[in-house]
């Protein structure tokens, strides 16, 4: 069966590139609102890829990138001929995103969910010290470091890649902990966990050496607990063309010079 994919949603992030490719292609194809389209056209980079699958969230359509931006690892060439037929031989993949639940040094919890990473960042000149439990067990008593990330497949090829995370296959049902520039323990490179993995940060003196947790875009200051796990509940779908072949591009990318 054809998918349907005649309502298109155009969406396009603040750049030239894209804003002409905006107008170019709802003049060809049609503009329909992201709840009603059968499918959503991102134009721009990686970063607002992500931005889009996080605003369309809630939306049914999955989404199709197309690059008109400066990071592309996550897009599709940028071709304006025959959009319609191209869709309906795209190849669909489901992701999940994190949830962050973090607690505050006032007492406040905060949620939010993230496509790419969760990260806790030193918020001064100090170390930050943090604890870390997988699971309810404590695998790490203490790390001193600038901080520490914890990251899904789609987010592995970006943060968590510049400090020599893993790059993850989309579909390994593993997310990858990194830490940032940890001075103890000095040659602790990090893990690969199972998707189903629940982590918990826990911040060491955290009135000396205050750290904030960052999902994706959204940040919370001066946190003193800090839990991640996969939801299963949401499912992110994205579509890619054949000749695309992101499962080559992730493991190209592990050979990158």
């Amino acid at each position: 069966m054809p998918k349907p994919y005649s309502r298109v949603a155009f969406v396009a992030a603040d750049a030239q590139p894209a804003r002409e490719a905006l107008d170019v292609l709802t003049r060809r194809y049609g503009q329909h609102k992201p709840e009603d389209a059968d499918v959503i056209v991102a134009l721009g980079g990686d970063g607002f890829m992500l931005e889009a699958v996080h605003t369309y969230m809630k939306a049914k359509a999955p989404i199709f990138g197309m690059h008109r931006g400066t990071v592309g690892f996550l897009m599709n060439r940028y071709e304006e001929n025959d959009l319609l037929t191209r869709l309906q031989n795209t190849t669909e993949v489901t992701l999940h995103p994190l949830r962050m639940t973090a607690v505050t040094a006032g007492g406040e919890t905060f949620e939010a969910l993230a496509t790419n990473e969760v990260s806790m960042l030193r918020q001064t000149r100090q170390a930050a010290k943090i604890k870390i439990f997988v699971d309810g067990k404590e695998r790490m008593s203490e790390m001193v470091c600038d901080g520490a990330l914890i990251c899904t497949p789609a987010g592995s090829s970006a943060y968590n890649l510049s400090v020599y995370g893993p790059v993850l296959p989309l579909g390994s049902n593993v997310l990858a902990l990194t830490p940032i520039s940890a001075f103890r323990p000095r040659r602790w490179r990090g893990a690969i966990l199972p998707h189903t993995a629940i982590v918990r940060f826990v911040i060491l003196e955290p009135e000396k050496r205050p750290v904030s947790a960052v999902a994706d875009r959204d940040e919370v200051r001066d946190v003193i607990e800090v839990t991640v796990r996969e939801d299963r509940a949401i499912s992110m779908r994205m579509l890619f063309d054949p000749e695309h072949n992101l499962e080559e591009r992730i493991v190209a990318e592990q050979f990158a010079p």
